[in-house]
C-alpha cells in the first residue's frame, strides 16, 4: 500500500500543539487565528533573548547583506569579534579559565566534539556521566546520555560510560578518575526533571578529576548564556571546567553550538582536530553578538533572578510543592503528575514543558520574560488548585 500521499512531508518527531505558530514577540508567541501565548518552553529553552528581538533581527539583515557565508577557510571578522565576545562574557563574572571556542552548529555537536577531544587528549577511552544525564543524539554523546529509550538500539557501537549517581559526594570520592578521558555533565538536569547540586559538589568533582588527568565537561546547553543568572553556570559554581558545552539560547534562536576551552587545553589541540563547515557561519556570529549585547544592556541576567523569586513566591503554597532549579530553568514539580496543570495552562494560553519525570512541569522561557506573564502563570496555577481542593 502506498502510503506516501497521505504520510506528511515534514517527518515528525514529536507530537506538536493542537494550532500552527506564525509570529512571536518578546514573551509571547500568536497562532494563525491571532491568539496569543505566554511562552514559558521558549522553543525548548532557546529563545533567550524573545522573540524575533529587534537588535538580532537587524544583526541577521545587516549581515545578510553583507556575506552571507564563508567556511573556516577564510578568516572573517564577525566570527573572531564572536569568539572573542563570548570568551569575555564567560569569564566576565568569575574566570572560567576559557581561552578560545570552536563554533559548530547544535549542542550535541559541542558535546561530541568535548568527548572526542577529551578521549584524544588523555589517550583513554572510557567516558563518565551521571544518572539522569541528557547530552544528546550524536554517537559520543548517546554513550553518556542516560536514556533506554533512544540509546538501547545502539549498544555495542556505543563508547563505554560509567554511570555516576547525581549529587553524591561519597561516590565521587570512592570513583577512580583515572580510568576514563572525560566525566560531563549537566549542571541542573533538565530533561530527568530539573535536578540541581550545591557548588560544593561540582568543587569535588573539579578536584577529583584534575588529580586523575580527566577532563571535566559542563555541559551548558541550557544552564548557559545568562539563564541561571550568571554568564554560565561554571561561574556559579565558581569551577574553571576543561570544557563548556553551549547552544540553544546562544544565538536566539539561529542554530548555533560553541565549545569553550580552557587555556591549559587549548594550546595542546593538534591543527585539523576540529572542523565544521558550517560552525561560526557569520550570520550565526552576528546573531551571536547581538544577542550578547541584549542580555547586557538590558539586564537579562538580573531579571532571570528576580523572576525566579517572583514565581517562587508567588506558586506556594498552590498545587505545586516544589520548585526546583536556578533563574530561568524551573522545574514545578506536582504531586500526582502534572499533565492536568499543563492541559489546563495551554488552555488558558500559557505554555509550558514537560519532562521525563510525570510530576515536573519546566519553565524555560525567553529572558526578557515580564511581569505580566509571571502574574498570569501564578494566576492560573493558584486558580487550578483552587479547583483541585474543592
Amino acid at each position: 500500500m502506498d502510503t506516501t500521499s497521505t504520510f506528511p512531508a515534514l517527518q515528525p518527531t514529536y507530537p506538536p500543539y493542537p494550532f500552527p505558530l506564525v509570529r512571536g514577540t518578546k514573551d509571547r508567541v500568536f497562532d494563525d487565528q491571532g491568539q496569543d501565548y505566554f511562552d514559558f518552553y521558549g522553543g525548548h529553552c532557546v529563545c533567550s533573548t524573545g522573540h524575533s528581538h529587534p537588535k538580532v533581527a537587524a544583526a541577521l539583515a545587516a549581515q545578510a547583506q553583507e556575506f552571507l557565508f564563508y567556511s573556516t577557510a577564510a578568516t572573517i571578522p564577525v566570527r573572531d569579534r564572536a569568539a572573542k565576545a563570548l570568551v569575555d562574557f564567560a569569564n566576565s563574572r568569575f574566570d572560567v579559565g576559557t581561552a578560545s571556542v570552536f563554533f559548530c552548529n547544535s549542542g550535541a555537536e559541542a558535546n561530541e566534539n568535548a568527548l572526542k577531544l577529551s578521549i584524544l587528549l588523555t589517550g583513554r577511552k572510557r567516558l563518565a556521566s551521571f544518572v539522569g544525564g541528557w547530552h544528546g543524539r550524536t554517537t559520543l554523546a548517546l554513550s553518556v546520555t542516560d536514556d533506554p529509550k533512544i540509546t538501547t538500539a545502539y549498544d555495542g557501537l556505543l563508547a563505554p560510560c560509567d554511570r555516576l549517581p547525581w549529587n553524591d559526594l561519597a561516590a565521587l570520592e570512592a570513583f577512580d578518575f583515572t580510568q576514563v578521558a572525560a566525566v560531563i555533565l549537566e549542571p541542573i538536569q533538565s530533561m530527568s526533571g530539573i535536578h540541581g547540586a550545591p557548588a560544593t559538589f561540582f568543587q569535588l568533582l573539579r578536584e577529583k578529576t584534575r588529580a586523575a588527568g580527566t577532563m571535566l565537561i559542563f555541559d551548558e546547553i541550557q544552564t548557559g548564556m545568562g539563564r541561571l543568572g550568571h554568564p554560565f553556570a561554571a561561574s556559579r559554581y565558581a569551577v574553571q571546567p576543561d570544557f563548556i558545552t553551549s547552544a540553544k539560547g546562544i544565538a536566539s534562536g539561529v542554530p548555533m553550538g560553541a565549545l569553550l576551552i580552557n587555556k591549559t587545553i587549548a594550546p595542546k589541540i593538534p591543527s585539523g582536530a576540529l572542523g565544521s563547515t558550517f560552525g561560526g557561519s557569520p550570520l550565526a556570529c552576528a546573531a551571536l553578538l547581538a544577542t550578547l549585547e541584549v542580555i547586557k544592556e538590558e539586564g537579562l541576567m538580573d531579571n532571570a533572578l528576580r523572576q525566579e523569586t517572583a514565581l517562587r513566591k508567588g506558586l506556594d503554597g498552590t498545587i505545586v510543592s516544589e520548585v526546583r532549579g536556578e533563574g530561568m530553568l524551573l522545574g514545578l514539580k506536582v504531586p500526582g503528575g502534572g499533565a492536568p496543570l499543563k492541559k489546563h495552562l495551554l488552555q488558558k494560553r500559557i505554555l509550558v514543558g514537560g519532562s521525563s519525570d510525570a510530576e515536573v512541569l519546566r519553565l524555560m522561557p525567553p529572558l526578557v520574560l515580564t511581569d505580566e506573564a509571571v502574574a498570569a502563570i501564578i494566576h492560573e496555577i493558584r486558580a487550578f488548585s483552587d479547583t483541585c481542593t474543592k
